[in-house]
């Protein structure tokens, strides 16, 4: 979780904030507490979803869909106001870490643990279906792992039996790797989707690694219908459990009480230390917003009464527990791609107001374009410093996404840079041009440094990624049409470069796009596409590389291609 922003209410409706859980295209989601002391999450929808007819009617669906619903194994809603904007939600929270953060911590679960896990949540999801409703995008990310034992959380695109979806036509809700051949193919949901994105979590946690693969969202949804799940090294009775519920035809998959019978469970999953001490990677709680946090209450109407259990949304934030409320499909973007001349290329650079300007702007220099940076103190920390330079930053899941409409990305970088960091971008052909809105030729440049670089220190070594504002088909470089767009990539990546290296390591280090991207998939190149190739918000990313598959976030910014 982050603090909170000066941007940001003090109170909405009769809830105190507390912090920032996460965010997304659905709005942002606060950590607050009710006049009583209850904790509770806080999603408020953001201005241009309430705007879209289809998307309002959509999250009003979702709370009427889950308002009959209330289970031990999911974050009961607590209060709403949905009459008049600005639109809110109270759940539960839910203190403790989502599977993905466990296991990226801890690594794979013992199998034991890992029949638990597999029961408690496979009994959660049948006494949701009891209700008639389906989750649909249930992935490590969205299992918490309480003390108490797992939570089922984000039914974002969940589901009542018989009712129609509001998603944009030729996409397919889940996330690949998660999502069931016969979603991806037909568009067919039903419980026995559900059995499949179980089976495929399990995977995840049982060998610590993406059960079909990482790199491109299409690539890895290919794999989910036509090739086998990873469980190499996993125990043969769990491994062979595993594998029925991902079977290819949803009617050979096993029904959830089959599943809680052959995990054998014979103690509580509290009882179980591994699971115990997963638990207590739960972040703490901050009691009382910071000292001085501006912002003004957010005046609200009379909230419904208590509504059932509702979506949790999560993020996989590295930093502790965080929520990212699912995000509708692209709509706006779609709209504005089939409007503007593909010959022309704007890019328009968000600017912020205020004390964040005052933060990020950079200093007398020249770095060009919009920075980021700050206060006078010690750049990246060279702790964590790699000794020799990375050949190249592979593929993995990132569902970071840059919106020009507020100007920030709606996930928090995965690592602290200090606070001398700085990153620019700009016209390649005209790096002095005013930042707020630059006109191209089809290049952009790229910069970072460390502000307060000094002599001797070791390598930190950064790579760039610049992420279209859609799925892009690697034989034709556009956007991916059809069921299988996600987006869920983090896009064409620089060759790593030491922020220190140079005869002076407080100089600027550049990249020009695309000249110097490619998408590495399995240590194979692909070159980046044009930015006539597909309009809309791009989203660059600076990261911190220690390995080809180890590297984190500290900083991210975008631009607008009209």
């Amino acid at each position: 979780m982050d603090a909170l922003r000066d941007r940001d209410p003090a109170h909405i409706g009769a809830y105190t904030l507390l912090a920032r859980l996460g965010a997304g295209g659905m709005g942002q989601v606060y950590l607050a507490r009710s006049p009583g002391g209850r904790l509770v999450a806080i999603k408020v929808i953001r201005d241009e979803i309430t705007d879209h007819p289809e998307a309002l009617a959509r999250f009003r669906r979702e709370v009427e869909t889950v308002r009959a619903v209330r289970s031990a194994y999911t974050a009961n809603l607590i209060d709403a106001s949905l009459d008049v904007a600005p639109y809110w939600l109270a759940t539960e929270y839910v203190s403790g870490p989502t599977l993905g953060k466990a296991v990226g911590e801890r690594g794979a679960l013992p199998a034991e643990t890992c029949r638990g896990v597999l029961a408690a949540l496979a009994e959660g999801l049948a006494a949701v279906h009891a209700h008639g409703v389906t989750h649909r995008d249930l992935k490590p990310q969205n299992v918490i792992l309480a003390t108490q034992g797992p939570s089922l959380i984000d039914f974002g695109i969940a589901r009542g039996a018989g009712q129609t979806a509001l998603t944009e036509a030729g996409f397919a809700p889940g996330t690949p790797g998660f999502t069931a051949p016969e979603v991806l193919i037909r568009n067919e949901v039903g419980p026995a989707a559900d059995v499949f994105a179980l089976g495929a979590t399990l995977a995840y946690a049982a060998t610590g690694r993406p059960p079909f693969g990482m790199g491109e969202p299409a690539g890895v949804s290919y794999r989910a219908v036509h090739e086998p799940i990873d469980l190499a090294g996993v125990e043969p009775e769990l491994a062979a459990l595993v594998e029925a519920c991902v079977a290819k035809d949803p009617a050979e998959r096993p029904g959830l009480g089959e599943v809680i019978a052959r995990c054998g469970v014979r103690a509580a999953l509290v009882e179980d230390p591994f699971y115990a001490g997963l638990a207590q990677l739960a972040e703490a709680v901050p009691q009382t917003p910071p000292t001085g946090q501006a912002g003004a209450t957010v005046p609200v109407p009379p909230a419904h009464p208590p509504l059932g259990a509702h979506e949790l949304p999560t993020a996989g934030a590295p930093n502790g527990y965080g929520y990212t409320p699912t995000q509708v499909s692209g709509p706006t973007q779609a709209v504005r791609r089939r409007r503007i001349a593909p010959w022309r290329v704007a890019v328009a650079m968000a600017v912020a107001v205020g004390v964040a300007y005052v933060l990020m702007a950079p200093d007398d220099d020249k770095g060009g374009g919009s920075a980021a940076g700050g206060d006078r103190s010690p750049g990246p920390s060279s702790s964590a410093a790699s000794k020799e330079a990375p050949a190249y930053a592979g593929d993995k899941l990132d569902r970071t996404l840059w919106y020009s409409d507020t100007g920030e990305c709606q996930l928090p970088p995965e690592e602290r840079a200090g606070n001398g960091f700085m990153g620019s971008i700009s016209d390649a052909d005209d790096p002095d041009a005013g930042t707020e809105t630059l006109t191209l030729d089809g290049k952009v440049r790229i910069g970072f440094r460390d502000k307060y670089a000094t002599e001797g220190k070791a390598p930190y070594y950064v790579t760039v990624s610049v992420k279209p504002p859609h799925d892009i088909d690697p034989s034709t470089g556009k956007p991916v049409e059809g069921l299988l767009a996600d987006n869920a990539n983090v896009g064409y990546t620089s060759k790593p470069v030491d922020v220190y290296g140079g005869s002076n390591p407080g100089d600027w280090k550049y990249v020009t796009y695309p000249d110097d991207f490619n998408s590495w998939v399995r240590g194979k190149p692909s070159p980046a596409i044009p930015l006539t190739n597909d309009p809309g918000d791009w989203t660059v990313q600076f990261h911190h590389i220690r390995t080809p598959d180890d590297y984190s976030s500290v900083f991210c910014r975008g631009f607008t291609v009209k």
